[in-house]
């Protein structure tokens, strides 16, 4: 007999499972749903202890132990006293936390975290009192998304909500290793954050932090649904439960000795044009328009994030030079910027690194100054917005390329700077280019359906360039005649629109 112990988000108790409990027992499972203390003076401790009590108290050898975004951490704090107990740690739509992090790291609420990082910085009197939950159903959404929940089930998650006590957020979580072995599922709700795909293309780049996910224990799993997928899709979610318990699931392909989807080869054949590096930035003078005169310029913004030590850098992948250098033989001087966005908190200074990268190319005597477009990729996307909210009147354009064009809920940006549906205007807006393929990651596509409804209202003059049976990152994983006339095809409008 498979025993689950199940731990939920902040505000939760174990009623928050109904409808899976009733679908795992009914399966045969023994089920135990945490309700973790509530009082004022309860710390991440107060939960390890909560969780570990079920666990001994558990009449199956071994449990499963499923943590929902707040939930991992005392889960995982209990897997690591009793290691022996635990067959699996199943981390619903929840991070990676390690020994030392602070559960507030994780809040997808940036208001509500760094309030309580100010305080937890300044000592135990800046936020003593219990954190409230979402006074109104429409206030969760700050929270995790809430796609697919029924308003009934809605209504009840904010009737029986309880306060969160301040420690169980700002207490170090405390792990010695013990579970280390212990195998791990993750399930991944598309409507709250990354699928399976991108976390793929993320071990691809490289960063050590998720070199651990590629081992063979360990399985993923994807919902269509967002963060409350016990409120929304119980019965898909106990089946995928059971099938963790059971060790199947998706596992990543870990770094072979063929070259990673975005180091492989540009699908264009472009000529090996010269470029000078200063400092951030390449450039690719024009080799097509009369030397004597200054060129437009084309700054290609790639996306991330990209860990802070990966060899090569972005302006050295196959893709951003090759776009450079084809823009460069097309008569533009071709740009490439490393910017700085490392971690999904690193955009405001990507922003300035972009801006920077803007302001060294426009003074460079080789570029039109009046004439440069901006070309944004995939998460770089987001870094458009303050251009198209206050457009200078040298930028004649806007390119977008499989771009993500509003922070997925559950990466912490809740402010409204970054989310270029917003910036957008009529009159005296440059046109946007946007390229989208067709087999875009879900998470992805939905940002883009709600950028083009938003220019549709604002009237925004938006040309869209179709990649069919295209994906995310084409250029290099796409060797197709219809992927080749999508980059001809956006180069060729981008141009027009800096001559025009």
């Amino acid at each position: 007999m498979t025993a689950f112990v199940l731990v939920g988000e902040v505000f939760t108790g174990g009623w928050v499972w109904d409808g899976v409990v009733e679908r795992l027992r009914s399966a045969g499972a023994e089920v135990h749903a945490a309700t973790p203390p509530a009082d004022p003076g309860a710390d991440l401790g107060t939960h390890v202890g909560e969780v570990v009590r079920l666990i001994d108290g558990a009449a199956a050898g071994q449990v499963v132990l499923v943590g929902h975004g707040y939930g991992i951490h005392p889960a995982l704090g209990a897997a690591d006293l009793r290691a022996g107990r635990v067959a699996r740690v199943v981390h619903l739509d929840a991070g990676l936390p390690q020994d030392g992090d602070q559960p507030l790291k994780l809040l997808p609420d940036e208001e509500v975290r760094d309030r309580l990082a100010r305080a937890a910085t300044a000592g135990a009197g800046g936020e003593a009192t219990p954190l409230p939950p979402p006074a109104s159903p429409g206030e969760w959404g700050r929270w995790g998304s809430t796609d697919g929940v029924p308003a009934g089930e809605l209504e009840r998650l904010t009737r029986l909500a309880v306060p969160q006590p301040p420690g169980t957020l700002t207490a170090p979580l405390r792990l010695t290793g013990a579970a280390a072995g212990v195998p791990t599922s993750g399930v991944l709700c598309t409507g709250n954050g990354a699928g399976i795909a991108t976390v793929q293309a993320l071990v691809g780049l490289g960063d050590p932090r998720l070199r651990a996910l590629t081992d063979p224990g360990v399985t993923f799993f994807e919902l269509d649904t967002g963060h409350w997928p016990m409120l929304s899709v119980p019965d898909e979610l106990a089946d995928v439960l059971l099938r963790a318990a059971a060790g199947e699931g998706h596992r990543l392909t870990p770094p072979g000795d063929e070259p990673p989807p975005h180091l492989r080869p540009f699908l264009l054949d472009v000529p090996e044009l010269p470029r000078e590096r200063i400092g951030r930035v390449d450039l690719y003078p024009s080799a097509g328009e009369a030397a004597d005169r200054p060129a437009p310029a084309v700054v290609l913004v790639h996306g991330g994030p990209v860990p802070a030590g990966a060899v090569p850098t972005p302006r050295d992948w196959p893709t951003y030079a090759g776009y450079a250098r084809y823009l460069a033989g097309l008569g533009a001087v071709g740009v490439t910027v490393d910017h700085r966005l490392h971690e999904i908190t690193d955009y405001g200074r990507a922003a300035e690194d972009v801006a920077g990268a803007v302001e060294l190319v426009r003074a460079d005597p080789r570029v039109d100054a009046d004439r440069v477009a901006l070309w944004f990729f995939s998460a770089g996307g987001l870094l458009s917005a303050d251009w198209l909210a206050a457009p200078p009147p040298w930028l004649r354009c806007v390119a977008l390329t499989y771009p993500v064009l509003a922070p997925l809920p559950n990466w912490g940006l809740s402010g409204t700077r970054f989310r270029p549906a917003g910036a957008l205007g009529g009159a005296g807006r440059p046109p946007v280019v946007l390229t989208r393929v067709e087999r875009e990651r879900p998470e992805i596509a939905r940002t883009v359906g709600e950028f083009l409804a938003a220019a549709g209202e604002a009237g925004a003059a938006v040309e869209v360039v179709d990649v069919p049976l295209g994906h995310h990152g084409f250029e290099t994983v796409d060797r197709t005649p219809q992927a080749r006339r999508a980059v001809e095809r956006a180069a060729r409008s981008v141009l027009d629109h800096l001559r025009a």
